[in-house]
């Protein structure tokens, strides 16, 4: 089954033409891929409980080294990739994301030009593949499209996403079988090439995915486009689980499921904006407002990486209208909140020890070590209240990076981060 791909250009992402009883058709007529998908669950049910009961009982009680963990994606605009750069370099990461779609195969050129700039600027690059449904119909042109990429652009990044949110039909991937049809040719590209290969790109809270490609596909690290914008902030649940418990359940997961010990990476998360329109990717109550996308950017990060079991989170995108730390609607780009929030969660956070968190109330603490001083990052999910830090309060820091003013160790703390610095 075939429908003609139709790309959305303002929300970067296919519509999705295929009527909904036809995918309910196709997926009937596709049934006992779903029963080998109970299999390999069911086989792996209890050890990955077991897992998941270790992690949860521990997470948040560990020190963690970040390293540099902050990445933000970015896209190639042709007449504006000096601007896309000088952007993207004042965020203060050294991690980006590149998408390269199948059906931009005879672009690569423009795609190696954009990636020798970022490699002179000294950008760490991962490369994303993204397919559609002639990719999965007419496989040979789709492993032509692995070949070009990797001879081609390999070269300018140290990481390659096979696929992209392939459970989603409107990717063009029907079920997990074609997935796998389509990743395992990059297998030994990715060797021969000696580029790490990163997958299986899941999209959303759709673990039960993971055993069946994880078993085939020796991915070196594992990745998971981990949205939770349909449920407002990062702290709420969706059918009991808030990103905190996600994150446990997905690295318990890939535990049991993965041949040996696999690093995870988030490469893909936002918050759709209010107010949009055309250029937003969802309709209704995913979109916020940029003071809230700005707030549970940092939450979602900080609740993410201080777990110690995501090694790397990728937010989508530097420049979008609809989504971006950029909106660049206007012939001036403008930085949004989201853009400071970002740059000052790096300046401040990155290369910090994560030491543990501490809850006082539905505030939520997470201290790490700057030297001599404690840092504590904190906010709230209610009502604004008043903390007594320990120690002396020397310095406090807004989300944005402005310094705020203090008269005692009592501090107001709200749903915008603050970082406390006390000795």
């Amino acid at each position: 089954m075939t429908f003609k791909f139709e790309w959305n250009e303002f929300a970067d992402q296919p519509h999705n033409v295929a009527p909904r009883e036809e995918r309910l058709k196709h997926h009937l007529k596709h049934a006992r891929s779903y029963f080998t998908l109970i299999s390999a669950n069911f086989r792996r049910a209890i050890p990955i409980l077991k897992l998941y009961r270790r992690y949860w009982k521990n997470i948040y009680k560990a020190s963690v080294s970040l390293g540099a963990p902050f990445a933000v994606s970015v896209s190639p605009t042709g007449e504006r990739d000096d601007e896309v750069i000088e952007n993207l370099k004042a965020t203060g990461v050294r991690q980006t994301l590149v998408r390269v779609p199948s059906w931009e195969k005879n672009k690569l050129a423009r795609y190696e030009d954009f990636l020798k700039r970022l490699r002179r600027e000294q950008f760490d690059v991962t490369l994303a593949l993204l397919q559609r449904r002639d990719d999965v119909v007419s496989l040979p042109s789709w492993v032509r499209f692995l070949e070009d990429v990797f001879s081609g652009l390999a070269a300018f990044s140290s990481s390659i996403e096979v696929g992209h949110a392939w459970n989603r039909t409107k990717w063009g991937v029907w079920d997990y079988t074609e997935y796998l049809d389509l990743a395992l040719p990059a297998v030994d590209l990715a060797k021969r090439h000696g580029v790490k290969l990163v997958g299986p790109a899941v999209i959303d809270f759709e673990f039960h995915l993971y055993p069946p490609t994880l078993r085939v596909l020796p991915f070196d690290r594992v990745s998971s486009l981990l949205y939770v914008d349909r449920q407002g902030a990062p702290e709420k649940t969706q059918f009991g689980w808030d990103i905190s418990r996600k994150i446990a359940l997905l690295k318990a997961v890939v535990d049991a499921s993965a041949q040996g010990s696999r690093d995870i990476w988030i490469t893909e998360v936002n918050w759709p904006l209010q107010g949009t329109g055309k250029f937003s990717p969802a309709s209704g109550r995913p979109n916020v407002t940029e003071e809230e996308q700005a707030d549970y950017l940092v939450r979602y990060f900080v609740l993410c990486l201080a777990t110690g079991m995501i090694e790397k989170v990728f937010w989508w995108q530097l420049v979008a209208p609809g989504y971006g730390l950029i909106d660049s609607r206007q012939t001036v780009w403008r930085r949004r909140p989201s853009f400071r929030a970002f740059q000052t969660m790096v300046q401040v956070l990155d290369q910090s020890v994560f030491k543990g968190k501490n809850e006082s109330g539905e505030g939520r603490f997470f201290f790490s070590s700057t030297g001599q001083d404690t840092l504590a990052v904190g906010w709230t999910t209610g009502a604004p209240f008043e903390f007594l830090f320990p120690g002396q309060v020397k310095r406090i820091l807004g989300r944005d990076g402005l310094e705020k003013s203090f008269s005692s160790g009592r501090i107001m703390i709200e749903g915008s981060p603050i970082y406390v610095f006390f000795s």
